[in-house]
């Protein structure tokens, strides 16, 4: 019998470099490879009792694999810059920063990143314990253009949440979108982004310790299941969050290798740039220069 150490490693190397992957491909592989283990460790939950899975989750985590489409809904997520922060006040932040092509080299020793413009997109959610139960509630989505080089930190994120959680209304808004407001995304990444916004997810804790979560969640009550294994960011786990698993596939973000002189033209012809603005346009992203910071 393998312990529980064990199977949480069999999780972790089974998953690794598979957050790319195409959603069916994700569901097949949850379905085929890695079910069987989540349900040991399912069963050999240490903490069922949700006041303790409060207690537990509290900081920071980045979610490594995960079958949640909303999670890509813009492409280029970087893995490492994407965070789960729990605050004990009831609130928590969904973080991440899409910079499609960051991780790929333009020649000359250098990465997209330093030229590219990222979106760093903050969802923030209400969690309460109910009818013995997780429930959540979605409270703001909030954007920012920043340079694509200048890492979103865990210091950086933090301090994001705080300043959302200061812009909140004191009293609840009539207008069920009074927190949704994005500018930089297409319209069709925007309905998505927009309905996930107004579903009332609930969410189950499968398997939670101090440093390694498995999440089962539900958008609404008639759809299919998603599934989250997320690692405490600083834990004994802190290297499995920074493998990137890669830029994806390259046609999904430039259509042509980005070794050739080609491909630097056409970089350079989807860059805007005046004194402190630089906009790419991205499949998923509107076009439009903004200040950066």
């Amino acid at each position: 019998t393998k312990s529980i150490e064990q199977l949480k490693d069999e999780v972790l190397n089974l998953t690794q470099g598979r957050n790319k992957e195409k959603m069916k491909g994700k569901v097949d592989f949850l379905k085929d490879t890695l079910e069987p283990v989540i349900e040991e460790l399912s069963r050999r939950n240490p903490n069922p009792d949700l006041e303790e899975q409060v207690k537990l989750v509290q900081g920071t985590w980045t979610p490594i694999w995960s079958t949640i489409p909303f999670q890509d809904s813009v492409p280029g997520r970087l893995l490492d810059e994407s965070y789960q922060i729990f605050r004990d006040n009831g609130f928590y932040a969904n973080i991440a920063r899409y910079a499609p092509g960051s991780q790929l080299k333009v020649g000359w020793g250098l990465r997209l990143a330093s030229f590219l413009l990222a979106l760093d997109l903050i969802v923030l959610q209400k969690y309460a314990i109910d009818n013995n139960q997780w429930c959540i509630e979605n409270v703001a989505i909030k954007q920012a253009l920043r340079w694509s080089g200048r890492p979103l930190s865990i210091g950086v994120a933090n301090e994001w949440v705080d300043e959302v959680l200061q812009t909140l209304p004191s009293e609840p808004q009539q207008d069920g979108n009074s927190g949704f407001k994005l500018n930089n995304v297409d319209l069709r990444t925007k309905k998505k982004l927009d309905t996930a916004f107004q579903s009332k997810p609930t969410l189950e804790h499968l398997y939670i310790d101090n440093d390694f979560r498995i999440v089962k969640s539900r958008r609404a009550a008639n759809m299919r299941a998603s599934y989250t294994v997320a690692v405490r960011r600083g834990g004994p786990y802190e290297e499995r969050a920074k493998m990137q698993v890669g830029a994806g596939k390259l046609q999904e973000i430039l259509p042509f290798t980005l070794r050739s002189s080609v491909a630097r033209n056409y970089i350079s012809r989807r860059l805007t740039m005046t004194p402190g603005r630089m906009c790419l346009r991205p499949r998923g992203l509107r076009h439009q220069s903004r200040q950066v910071y």
